[in-house]
């Protein structure tokens, strides 16, 4: 059977991986699609570069609309990242009866409604399991492994870069700028490491998976995003004294009363297993009622592990592209027509525990008054730590984990002892999750 043949729109770090793992695997590769898969042409503005890497088994162009008008291609993998030429060259494929293959998160997360709309109207698949967690095949596990079941809720650590940065900060007890420039240097963050260490990253991926573990479309933009800047190596510290990790998490729960999407840093039980994903390495776990909790863990990131999710893809494109298109699975997990618009809760309705740590006048009477204003707001605690204050010292540090509550409730509470002339500095906020 004759070969299918691919198109490949960048070849950077991801790309260069693919081409190496296809060469390297062909023949494993075409005994599980049923036919061989050979990158047909490759386009990068870095024509000499890509040369280099290719060696004369694949043409190599400038322009990727050249690769998107060839007739011989049949599936086009996008690799360029970002949210503009991107769009225009998936939607271009489409429109061209090409199937795409993605492990563009931002363009999935942001274009995402348009891109599968216009797919399905014109027949064609695309495929983005390389889009969340690299090489943890999540998306498949939630499109089909998963779908027998309500599944209630989503927890990842969907970032390994913030996730080695609190690993360091844990173990060494160093705070987050120093631990970043470390990050840099190891080539964990980038020169410009905004997108996730502010939590947009984490926020795209678990927008997604939201999507398909609820049947709505993405809603990025309803998303409640938190990095981890302004997380302090003490809050760490007291965090392990109680018996919890922090970890940036991304969380989407289904409730009563609508979706929850949030990304933040999070206080986990150091016992649960996604507690203890250590450096640049990510987890999601994810509960349905059938099969209750399930882990996936692996590498999140970089040039083979994405490619193995990026070749995942083409082999079930590859498998799939005879079937009749009302056959496949849909691109969200749910049929087109049975998608619901659920609404997304605004965080002030959100339910949670909490951790609070509290800089406060070392006197008689501030606990009674502070743990006064907590309960006429209905916030309950459920443990405490009262530091004692060092020789010479006026003020200590209060710390405490609230049983679960409204968030509204708890800014109100804060607002009001904030204003207590023995609290000495801000209130820090977390959030906690049991994960149970």
């Amino acid at each position: 059977m004759k070969p299918i043949q691919v198109g490949l729109l960048g070849i950077g770090t991801v790309g260069g991986g693919v081409f190496a793992v296809l060469e390297r695997n062909q023949e494993e590769i075409q005994r599980r699609a049923g036919r061989g898969i050979h990158i047909h042409t490759v386009a990068d503005l870095n024509v000499s570069r890509a040369k280099e890497l290719v060696q004369g088994r694949a043409q190599v162009v400038a322009d990727a609309r050249t690769v998107i008008a060839d007739p011989e291609i049949d599936i086009v993998i996008e690799l360029i990242g970002g949210y503009g030429i991107a769009k225009d060259l998936v939607m271009e494929a489409i429109a061209a009866g090409k199937h795409v293959v993605t492990a563009n998160k931002a363009l999935i997360a942001v274009h995402g409604n348009a891109i599968f709309a216009a797919a399905h109207e014109k027949g064609v698949m695309v495929a983005f399991e390389a889009a969340v967690a690299g090489g943890i095949p999540i998306i498949k596990a939630l499109r089909e492994g998963l779908s027998a079941n309500r599944i209630e809720w989503i927890a990842g650590i969907v970032n390994g870069t913030t996730n080695f940065i609190l690993s360091e900060m844990r173990d060494k007890g160093l705070d987050f700028a120093t631990v970043l420039k470390e990050a840099q240097r190891l080539g964990y963050a980038e020169a410009d490491p905004t997108f996730d260490i502010e939590g947009i990253d984490a926020a795209h991926k678990v927008s997604i998976m939201s999507a398909i573990a609820f049947g709505i479309p993405m809603q990025f933009e309803q998303a409640h995003i938190e990095g981890i800047t302004q997380l302090s190596a003490i809050d760490i510290r007291y965090a392990e004294q109680l018996g919890y990790r922090i970890k940036l998490l991304g969380i989407t729960k289904r409730t009563p009363a609508g979706i929850e999407l949030r990304v933040h840093p999070t206080l986990i039980p150091a016992k649960r297993l996604i507690a203890n994903v250590e450096g640049a390495m990510n987890a999601v776990q994810v509960f349905g009622d059938a099969v209750g909790t399930t882990l996936y863990y692996g590498k999140g990131a970089g040039s083979e592990p994405t490619a193995s999710a990026v070749i995942a893809d083409l082999v079930d494109v590859t498998r799939l592209m005879t079937a009749d298109p009302d056959n496949r699975v849909p691109h969200l997990a749910f049929q087109p027509e049975a998608m619901q618009n659920l609404p997304i809760l605004p965080m002030s309705e959100i339910t949670s525990s909490y951790y609070l740590r509290l800089c406060v006048a070392d006197q008689a009477g501030v606990l009674a008054e502070i743990t006064k204003i907590l309960a006429s707001h209905h916030v309950s605690i459920d443990a405490l730590i009262q530091k004692e204050a060092l020789e010479g010292e006026r003020q200590t540090d209060l710390v405490m984990l609230t049983h679960a509550t409204k968030e509204k409730n708890m800014l109100a509470a804060i607002q009001e002892i904030q204003c207590l002339p023995t609290v000495m500095a801000d209130v820090v906020k977390l959030r906690l999750e049991n994960l149970s």
